[in-house]
Parts: structure tokens; sequence; C-alpha cells
């Protein structure tokens, strides 16, 4: 008979080996999952990361963990073997070497059939057309997502993302679009259980979406459990949002206010609201990379229900990577009453190899000195 060791982590550990070792995402996991709101978070430049609030033990300890509490480390898709147990919560088994993607079922291009949503959203709109429908259908009934920091003027657009809850059409619309700054949109789960929603669709990178299944794998209690539904944005890394101002506006004298759109196609793209369009190299922006995303090695969202990203050559279709029995059922049903349009993933090759090549190299980014699984594969495919 085997007996399963006792989880005795807390804080201390959290802080040791993610928090400060370069780990941490800034998913906000920690904070979400801690029953005694002792820990802080900050959408700011050069924060992100979550703090101790209280003053007794210092910021590398908690009198909480010290009686006990392990909450944080439970949730946390950063600690010890998170790739492999949030890998056999959900697929029974951990990916195998050359899975660099993770495990999914199936691969196709989508677009939202709503010609409204279509154009609102990025690329083939999907991911708010897979919220609006959900909502409609009682699937959920509300969504951890991100909108932008609301500006002085209406007529003005302030790029800041923060975490909010969309519970109805105009909400998810409120949301759509990419922007390439970081929002933990976990910690809207703050407003949804002031609400008492309990059946909520996570939107978020990679780091977020491998919150749930760790949790649950971890049984951190009842924080997790309105998580019902996972949507992952494929993602290579976000930028400070300092950027703004110190690249895009001190160098090329582009003013934030006056930014209508952004993408990512190989370099850094902007619309204006004069019509002018730019292109920045993305090597000029690598400085202002996120001190989070410098360790991170999930490009491909491999612990959603559903993962999503606009690469390729179809720059009006949305890659879509269905993971799992849920995503697989959600997805049938939207195309089967015309909510979107497919097409198999094999039409745009090109897509779904240069989804492999940027996960391998994000895999790479994981230290050597971290618990290896979410590096292993990488010498098959150097080789």
């Amino acid at each position: 008979m085997t007996t399963t060791k006792k989880w005795t982590f807390q804080w201390k550990e959290l802080y040791d080996e993610v928090i400060t070792s370069g780990l941490c995402t800034g998913c906000a996991g920690c904070v979400i999952a801690c029953p005694h709101d002792v820990i802080g978070y900050k959408h700011a430049p050069g924060a992100y990361t979550p703090f101790h609030l209280e003053e007794e033990l210092g910021l590398s300890d908690c009198g909480h963990g010290q009686k006990g509490c392990t909450s944080c480390t439970r949730a946390c898709p950063r600690f010890r073997d998170w790739e492999t147990e949030a890998d056999n919560h959900l697929f029974a088994r951990p990916r195998n070497d050359d899975e660099m993607s993770g495990i999914y079922k199936d691969v196709l291009l989508t677009r939202a059939s709503d010609n409204t949503v279509h154009q609102l959203g990025q690329d083939g709109g999907l991911v708010s057309a897979i919220l609006i429908w959900c909502l409609e259908n009682n699937v959920i009934d509300g969504a951890l997502t991100s909108h932008l920091e609301a500006s002085e003027s209406e007529d003005i657009t302030n790029w800041k993302a923060v975490p909010a809850l969309a519970t109805d059409r105009k909400s998810v619309l409120a949301g759509a679009g990419s922007r390439y700054t970081y929002s933990a949109n976990t910690l809207a789960i703050k407003e949804a259980r002031e609400k008492k929603l309990e059946s909520l669709a996570l939107v978020g990178m990679s780091c977020q979406t491998s919150i749930g299944p760790v949790m649950w794998h971890r049984r951190v209690g009842k924080a997790g459990k309105p998580i019902k539904l996972n949507i992952g944005l494929l993602c290579s890394k976000s930028f400070d949002d300092s950027i703004f101002e110190d690249l895009f506006w001190a160098k090329y004298g582009l003013a934030k206010e006056d930014m209508v759109k952004m993408n990512i196609k190989g370099v850094f793209q902007i619309w204006m609201r004069n019509g002018d369009y730019h292109e920045i190299n993305l090597k000029e922006c690598h400085a202002w990379t996120r001190e989070g995303c410098n360790h991170c090695p999930d490009f491909a969202a491999e612990h959603a229900d559903i993962s999503t990203g606009g690469i390729g050559e179809n720059n009006d279709w949305t890659l879509t990577i269905v993971r799992t029995e849920l995503g697989r059922q959600i997805i049938m049903k939207m195309l089967e009453e015309g909510v979107i349009e497919g097409k198999p993933g094999d039409s745009d090759p090109g897509a779904i190899a240069l989804m492999h090549k940027l996960s391998a190299k994000s895999r790479s980014r994981w230290p050597d000195w971290a618990n290896p699984q979410a590096r292993a594969g990488l010498e098959v495919t150097a080789g």
C-alpha cells in the first residue's frame, strides 16, 4: 500500500523557489487561493509579482504558513512538478517528449461568423465568440478576462490592461482584441465571488491557464472551483507597460492614446487613429520584456481546454488547439450552429510548425536547476 506524502509547503518555500528565483510569472494564482488575504499584488511597471502583506515575519515567511496553511503553493503553476501534475489531472498522463506544444485532440482554423465579433476581436475573433456563446447558453455565468483601464476621455485609449469580469455580450466585446502588456485576469474572481457567480471561464496567457488544473490536482479547496472553462492565449512574452513611454513615444513619437490596434506578426504592428501604420522590430522591444516571462516554458497554453492564437498566414483566422473533451464539445457545437466557421488546421501547415518551433524555444528558457519536466524533449527537438 502506498501513501501520499502530506503537502507541507507554504509561502516560505514559494518565496524562495518561485517568487525570488525568477520563475514567478505573476499569474496571481497564489493571491486568489490565499484564504487569509495576506498576499498582495500590483499592476504596475516593474511589478506584477505577489508579495506578503503581514510584517510580523517579513516578506519571506507567513504566520499562517507556520500554522499549516499551504494554499499558495498548491495554487502555483510554477512550483515543483507543476507540469506533470496538471497533465495528469487533465489527460491522465504526462506529455511525451515529442509533444512540445502539449497534449491536444484537434487543431483547426476558426473565425466568428458574426461580423461585429470578427471585426472587434483579434484575428478570427474566436475567444469573444466562445465567451458570448457560452454565456448565452448557460455554460458559464461570467468570464475572467481583461479590459483596458478607463481613460478620462471616451475618445482616448489607455492601453493599460487590467483584470475584468465579463457577464454579457457588451462586456465581452469591451475586452476584445490583443494587448501585449500583462493582466492577471485571475484577480477578477473577487468581483465574481461578490456577485456569487458559480461557473466561470478564465481567459489568460499560458501561465494563468495552468492555475486551475494545478489547483484541482493539489486540492487547494474552493478557490478554483468556479473555473469551469479554460481558454488559453498563445504567448511567447508580454511587455512591461513602460514600453509605451520609453520606446513607442520616446523613439518613434507614437502616443498610446492615438493607437487603435496592435498585433505581433514577426514585428510589433501598431495602427494609429489617423490611419497610419507602423512596424517596430521585435528586437527593439526585448529590453521591455516583463521579468516574469524570461523563464516561462509554455508558449502554447498547454493546460487550457482550448488554446488560441493568431500565428500563420491567415490573419483573419484563429489557430485553435482543442485539448480537452469539454473544449471539443464547445467547438463542435458552435460549428454545428454556425456561430463560428472552421477549416482543418493542416490547411496552414506553417502555423502548426511555427507553434511547435515557438513552443520548443519557450521550453528552452526554463532553467536547468528547476523541475526538469518542462524541458523534456528539447534534446529530441534539437537533434
